[in-house]
């Protein structure tokens, strides 16, 4: 048998002048450090392979010399295509100087080319990009005059406008593993993420192309068991083996056992974080977490959410994920960023893109670097600083729920927190809330569009995208509309009686969040908007267990009702919604009563599938229509057709 063990300096002298290279990795999770950093010495040394182009999905780097900042000299690339660019300045810089084509398209969308690559189709189809800059209506995912072709299309497909994303050939693939066999069969244990590995070697060896991984140790041939190997031999051209320095697990640590899910983590052991305005932010999001859902959260401040979520004890209620293939567990920061402790699955960074896509999270809270009065928000490009989108665009534009999240200025801000308030020291040097972003990475219009809900958290105020534009809802105790809020701001929000934010965000001690997830008050859940004579109920998260429950809520609704004095449209959200089976029968009871004496239309909706079917039968049966939706916007769009 073929012995496919060589060295690092082998390896890479097989790549040639104008080839295609692809390079796995997450931030340092990953990342094939001892090929890079060959290839970058049989650069300088050689002068070749020259002019190579480079196919990347999330950022590769730690914003310094190591990851793909490697490959950041004049002549040794001539292309680049890649997801984010935050940590890669060397290879930024020379996109920024017109010296290389460059574009930035979103990483889920690179992350499923290599799939359409290896299974020889024509491209990713895609409404991911519509409306920003990626759009070829905007930019195209275009970073400098340089860049000429177009790899992203917009195409018309049963009526429907979507986006086509070009492949290409691929000649080369840099992949890791933690142990390979002498025929190149590899597991991954000791990694923290997955990846698209098996997706990156499988496009490059469909491509008459080599693939080359990067791994720790060598096994005797045939020691490996089949369940654990990642990717087989027969795609494996070579294997070479990295010094420890060249394959930490991330680029903040050697390595954690918990992150490899050799072992699970005391969440009591988790930092706390000091009450500052990343803090407030932080708690703030976490109002919005729900209950039994499925979420991401960003790099940079929405890392603290989890933080937050650990210190309340409600992680138990939710599933936090992360776009490299995490789900589950408590996602780390800094540059452990993307992988996880205490997780429930790792599955391949395509496949976590395939759910997000299909409309999977339940809330996304990211990072928001600029927001202007449409709602649209950049934390792609600014100026000369090129940021790059990663799978911000993917997430953002497909999470049923959206909170941005940012300090409502940046460079300088100091505030002081003190007696349950905010003041501001000192103001922050630049504006955030802009008339225009420089660049649309997430679309206001398309998401308004959608129905998609969205919120904009700051330190001293929350905003909301309605229908008529950006709304101030919320103000901090301490804070000044007028001097704090709208004199910093270069445009006018809506402004309609907004509310103090919770006064439990500004004390240093737990908020006890878990209690007030769990037992919001009924006349909380209820709420009436008298333009449309629409009564909206909030049941997300309720369990009715008793016939009192059941009593509870007939009364609390009825109430309204009466005050009202008029029969209303009804809108019902019953996501997470439980009532147990020994008082289902009350329960729908109630409701035909309801219906008989206070409503004139009604409608529901749920994300869960099971609960749409249960709770549609039991109502039929009553002979009371169901007319339950799977989104808040249909439900509200029936209503509206009823008037």
């Amino acid at each position: 048998m073929k012995d496919k063990v060589v060295s690092a300096e082998d390896a890479v002298a097989i790549i040639r002048d104008g080839d295609t290279l692809c390079n796995s990795g997450f931030v340092g999770i990953g990342t094939p450090d001892h090929l890079l950093s060959a290839l970058e010495k049989r650069f300088l040394e050689t002068g070749s392979p020259r002019n190579l182009s480079l196919l990347f999905a999330a950022g590769q780097g730690d914003g310094k010399e190591r990851g793909l900042n490697r490959l950041g000299h004049e002549g040794l690339l001539k292309r680049v295509i890649g997801g984010h660019w935050g940590l890669i300045p060397k290879i930024g810089k020379l996109a920024i100087e017109n010296k290389i084509e460059a574009y930035n398209l979103p990483q889920g969308c690179i992350s499923h080319l290599y799939r359409e690559i290896a299974a020889g189709r024509p491209g990713v189809l895609s409404k991911v990009g519509m409306r920003t800059f990626v759009d070829p209506r905007l930019e195209g995912g275009k970073i400098n005059e340089i860049t000429k072709e177009d790899l992203v299309s917009l195409v018309t497909l049963a009526g429907e406008e979507w986006l086509h994303y070009k492949t290409m050939p691929l000649d080369i693939a840099f992949i890791r593993g933690t142990t390979a066999d002498p025929q190149g069969n590899i597991t991954m244990e000791r990694e923290a993420l997955t990846l698209d590995n098996l997706a990156m070697a499988m496009a490059a060896k469909n491509n008459n192309g080599f693939v080359i991984a990067q791994v720790e140790r060598i096994a005797e041939a045939g020691s490996l068991h089949p369940r654990l190997v990642k990717i087989p031999g027969v795609l494996v051209d070579c294997v070479v083996v990295s010094p420890p320095e060249d394959h930490p697990q991330t680029y903040a640590i050697q390595y954690d056992p918990g992150y490899a899910a050799e072992m699970r983590v005391p969440l009591k052991s988790l930092p706390i974080m000091d009450l500052n305005e990343r803090k407030i932010i932080a708690r703030r999001a976490a109002f919005d977490l729900p209950l039994n859902g499925v979420v991401n959260l960003g790099i940079g401040m929405p890392e603290g959410v989890a933080s937050v979520a650990a210190e309340e004890k409600i992680l138990k209620y939710l599933t936090l994920t992360a776009e490299p293939g995490v789900i589950g567990g408590v996602p780390a920061s800094g540059l452990n960023f993307g992988a996880a402790v205490n997780t429930d699955a790792i599955i391949e960074q395509n496949q976590q893109f395939d759910f997000y896509d299909g409309g999977g999270l339940d809330m996304a809270c990211l990072g928001m670097a600029q927001t202007d009065a449409s709602g649209n928000v950049n934390v792609s490009r600014f100026g000369p600083k090129l940021a790059g989108a990663g799978g911000f665009i993917n997430i953002s534009q497909n999470a049923r729920k959206v909170v941005f999240v940012g300090t409502f200025k940046a460079g300088g801000l100091d505030i002081n927190i003190e007696a349950g308030g905010l003041q501001i020291n000192q103001e922050g040097k630049a504006a955030k809330f802009v008339e225009k972003v420089e660049q649309v990475t997430f679309s206001g219009d398309f998401a308004r569009e959608k129905g998609q809900q969205v919120l904009y958290v700051t330190e001293r105020c929350v905003f909301e995208l309605t229908a008529e534009g950006m709304m101030l809802t919320e103000i901090a105790p301490g804070i000044d509309l007028q001097k704090d809020i709208l004199d910093q701001m270069d445009f006018q929000p809506i402004v309609k009686n907004p509310k103090r934010m919770d006064g439990r965000i500004f004390i240093d001690m737990v908020m006890g969040l878990e209690a007030s997830l769990l037992s919001m008050s009924m006349d909380d859940r209820i709420t009436y908007d008298g333009s449309s004579n629409t009564m909206f109920l909030n049941f997300e998260g309720l369990h009715v267990r008793t016939q009192a429950d059941v009593e509870k809520i007939q009364k609390s609704v009825e109430a309204k009702c009466k005050a009202i004095g008029k029969n209303v449209k009804v809108v019902v959200n019953y996501d997470s919604f439980i009532v147990d089976e020994a008082v289902l029968e009350a329960y729908v009871a109630m409701v035909q009563y309801m219906v008989s004496n206070y409503y004139d239309y009604i409608s529901r909706y749920t994300t869960g599938a099971f609960m749409r079917m249960k709770l549609g039968e039991v109502l039929e049966t009553r002979g009371v229509a169901p007319h339950i939706f799977e989104t808040k916007e249909e439900a509200r769009r029936y209503i509206g057709d009823q008037s």
